[in-house]
C-alpha cells in the first residue's frame, strides 16, 4: 500500500472554495486510500445522484430584504449552535492524517462547529473528546453484545457528547468496486480504536440451504427492540441516521427519536437508492415542521447548504470534504473548510435575501417545468 505525502502546514495559497480541497487531495492521498474515501457503493449511481440533485436545484432570490441583523446561529436539542454545518462521522480518518480523528475535533473547535465523532474512529472517543470543543456528538453502530453498546454509550456520556446519533443503514458493509479495483486493504495499523476492548461477536453458524445474507449477516442487524432499548438506557438525545422513506422517518418520531439524518451514507450503502436531497422534502412532510431533521451525503458548497435548508433541513452534515481537507492540510484544513463553507452560506443567504436560516424556506427554491417535484 502505498503512503500518503505529508500535509502542509499552512492553507493552500491555490484555494478559492470549499469544493477546492477535494481536487487538491489527489495530491496528498495515495490513490487507493483516495480510492477507498472518495468511492461508493456498487457502480455509484446514487454517489453521482447526490450530486446531479444539488446540482439541478435552483435558488430563487428576493431583492432589498433587510440583512443588517443577519446571522447564522440556530437552536437544536436545547443548545445554541453558531451555524448549521456540521461534521459527519467518518470511520478510519487516520487513513488520511496520523493525527485522524483528534484533528478534526481541533478544526471543529476552532471553528465553533459541531463534530460528530464516528464509532469506528481511528482515535478513542476519549482521547478526541480533550480536544474537541463543545458542540462534540457521537455516532453510535450496535455491538453484538448490548453490554459492549451500552459500554460505549456510557464512555460517551462520561466524555461529554451531548447527542447519541445511531447509524441504521449500513447492517451490510462492503468496499467500494472503486476500493477493490486499486488493491485496497485496511492498513494493520489503522483500527477502530474504540471498539479494541470488545471482542468481535462469533459469526453465525449456517446451515446448508440457508443464506449469508440472510441468515448469516442481518441475524446481527438492529432491530427496532434494540432501539427501545436503547432509548430506555440513555439519558441522551437519540438521532437515527440513514433514513430515506417518510413512512420509517413518522415512525422513528413516534417511537421517540428526537431527532432524524436523511442520509444515503454518502452513496457508500445501496446503490440505485435515491439522492437524500429528493427525499427530504418528503420526509419533513412526515415529521412536521417542529422536529429536528439534518442531512447529508452531497454537499459540497455553502450553496449546497442552502439548498438542503430550503428543502426542509435544520441543519447539514459534510462527510468527505473533511477528510479531504485533513488530508492536505490536518486540523488547519479543516477549520479552514468550515469557515469557508460558513461564508459561503452567508454570501448565498445575502445574495438571496435571507437575513436568518428561519428566512430560508420552500419559496427559495425555483422549480422549472418538468423537474422532480423536491428537487
Amino acid at each position: 500500500m502505498k503512503e500518503n505525502r505529508p500535509p502542509l502546514t499552512a492553507v493552500p495559497a491555490e484555494i478559492r472554495c470549499a469544493q477546492d480541497y477535494e481536487y487538491l487531495a489527489e495530491h496528498f492521498l495515495a490513490p487507493d486510500r483516495l480510492a477507498y474515501i472518495a468511492g461508493g457503493c456498487g457502480h455509484e449511481t446514487t454517489l453521482a445522484a447526490n450530486r446531479a440533485a444539488f446540482e439541478r436545484t435552483r435558488i430563487w432570490p428576493r431583492l432589498l430584504r433587510e440583512l443588517g441583523q443577519g446571522h447564522t446561529a440556530l437552536e437544536m436539542f436545547g443548545r445554541r449552535l453558531a451555524h448549521p454545518i456540521l461534521l459527519a462521522p467518518l470511520a478510519y480518518q487516520t487513513l488520511a492524517h496520523p493525527q485522524g480523528e483528534i484533528d478534526v475535533a481541533r478544526g471543529a473547535a476552532a471553528t465553533d462547529s459541531g463534530f460528530v465523532l464516528s464509532t469506528l474512529a481511528g482515535r478513542t472517543l476519549e482521547d478526541v473528546a480533550a480536544q474537541a470543543g463543545a458542540e462534540r456528538w457521537f455516532q453510535l453502530y450496535f455491538q453484538g453484545a448490548r453490554r459492549h453498546t451500552l459500554d460505549l454509550v456510557r464512555r460517551a456520556e462520561a466524555a461529554g457528547y451531548w447527542v447519541l446519533v445511531v447509524t441504521l443503514d449500513t447492517a451490510i458493509k462492503l468496499p467500494s468496486l472503486r476500493a477493490q479495483r486499486t488493491g485496497f486493504a485496511m492498513p494493520a495499523a489503522v483500527r477502530a480504536a474504540n471498539l479494541a476492548n470488545y471482542p468481535e461477536a462469533a459469526p453465525r453458524a449456517i446451515e446448508r440451504g440457508q443464506s449469508r445474507v440472510f441468515q448469516g449477516v442481518m441475524a446481527q442487524a438492529p432491530s427496532w427492540a434494540d432501539l427501545d432499548w436503547l432509548l430506555a438506557e440513555t439519558r441522551l438525545p437519540v438521532v437515527v441516521k440513514g433514513v430515506l422513506h417518510p413512512q420509517d422517518a413518522a415512525l422513528l418520531k413516534a417511537r421517540g427519536v428526537a431527532g432524524q439524518i436523511v442520509s444515503n451514507h454518502g452513496g457508500r450503502s445501496l446503490d440505485g437508492v435515491p439522492a437524500s436531497l429528493a427525499v427530504l422534502p418528503a420526509i419533513r412532510a412526515a415529521v412536521g415542521d417542529d422536529y429536528p431533521l439534518l442531512l447529508d451525503s452531497g454537499i459540497r458548497s455553502g450553496g449546497d447548504v442552502f439548498k438542503a435548508l430550503a428543502l426542509g433541513a435544520d441543519a447539514v452534515l459534510v462527510g468527505r470534504l473533511q477528510t479531504y481537507a485533513l488530508a492536505v492540510a490536518g486540523a488547519l484544513g479543516v477549520a479552514h473548510i468550515l469557515r469557508l463553507l460558513r461564508e459561503e452560506l452567508e454570501v448565498c443567504m445575502a445574495q438571496a435575501g435571507c437575513a436568518t436560516l428561519a428566512d430560508i424556506g420552500p419559496a427559495m427554491i425555483f422549480r422549472e417545468t418538468g423537474e422532480e417535484t423536491g428537487c
